[in-house]
């Protein structure tokens, strides 16, 4: 059918036999399960943010894994939750990637995109291949290269929130209120991507957010079509997830039973967001995810985590 290709099954298919597989054969500790009954919900909170602004799930898992661990309620390492949010973000960001792709390719196909210009596919590709042949080296190497340490996580995340988040409302009020939407992608624009990408790499492996965020704000500032926006910085996060998980399971660091009960909430969340993304529209989307990211780093900051 044209509105469900076989790509798009296809790769829900895989996510859920991922899933099934990690049920299987993953280290539980089962006794944890029953006092963290409510962790879908946080799945589905960080997925429907992330998806629809394409700044990935960590901005939720960060801030809310930390502040259950300084409260007592459920103890996790600084490093346990950089784990956690790659593993959820491997299904929730994935999900929202294929939703977000096939609204691309449909928008293509029916010739206009009635909630914004219409995006062309040669430049959705372009910002996601050309991010992550830089980005992905980067974030590699750092987490084979790089000492893990709590205090340089939580700092940076703290730092690199307050940044991001300012500047989307930022952007979102004043320099792109009344600015109409640019129709093609810019050389300059992908000199400047590629540029952020070694960097977002870097944040990315160590706190599970950064290169996607880059990329995000950064075709927001310069008022590119959500779809652009958010579609690419979706696929760039799902794919950098994937690849860093691989570091965090073979070092053990992952808290298995929060990413078992995460997960389902993750895809329900990723499946709700490209809608509401669109149903938003830029102005009120900006505003909202920016806020939460603000509102999260300096609620951190007030606990002194």
């Amino acid at each position: 059918m044209k509105s469900f290709p076989v790509w798009l099954w296809s790769g829900y298919g895989l996510l859920i036999a991922m899933f099934a597989t990690m049920l299987a054969i993953a280290p539980f500790n089962y006794g944890a399960i029953t006092s963290i009954w409510y962790f879908p919900a946080i799945g589905m909170l960080a997925a429907i943010i992330a998806n629809t602004s394409g700044t990935g799930g960590g901005v939720v898992f960060v801030p809310v894994f930390n502040i259950l661990r300084e409260s007592g309620v459920y103890p996790l390492s600084p490093l346990q939750v950089t784990a956690a949010s790659f593993l959820i973000q491997c299904f929730g960001m994935s999900v929202g990637a294929l939703r977000w792709t096939h609204r691309m390719k449909t928008q293509q196909d029916a010739g206009s995109d009635s909630q914004s210009v219409s995006v062309n596919a040669r430049d959705y590709w372009t910002v996601i291949c050309v991010v992550l042949i830089i980005s992905l080296p980067a974030m590699l190497i750092t987490q084979h290269v790089h000492q893990f340490e709590s205090n340089d996580i939580l700092i940076g995340f703290k730092s690199f929130s307050l940044l991001l988040g300012s500047l989307l409302i930022l952007s979102a009020w004043t320099v792109n209120r009344n600015v109409p939407e640019q129709t093609a992608l810019q050389r300059l624009d992908i000199m400047v991507l590629m540029l952020f990408a070694g960097f977002g790499g870097f944040l990315m492996a160590l706190f599970s957010v950064g290169v996607g965020e880059f990329v995000a704000l950064y075709l927001f500032i310069r008022h590119y079509p959500i779809l652009l926006s958010t579609g690419t910085a979706c696929v760039i996060s799902a794919i950098s997830a994937l690849f860093g998980a691989i570091w965090h399971i073979d070092n053990d660091t992952v808290p298995w039973e929060v990413v078992a009960l995460a997960v389902p909430g993750a895809i329900l969340g990723a499946l709700l967001a490209r809608p509401l993304a669109l149903w938003l529209g830029s102005l009120r989307l900006k505003t909202m995810d920016g806020l939460w990211i603000l509102a999260s780093s300096l609620y951190l900051i007030l606990l002194n985590i």
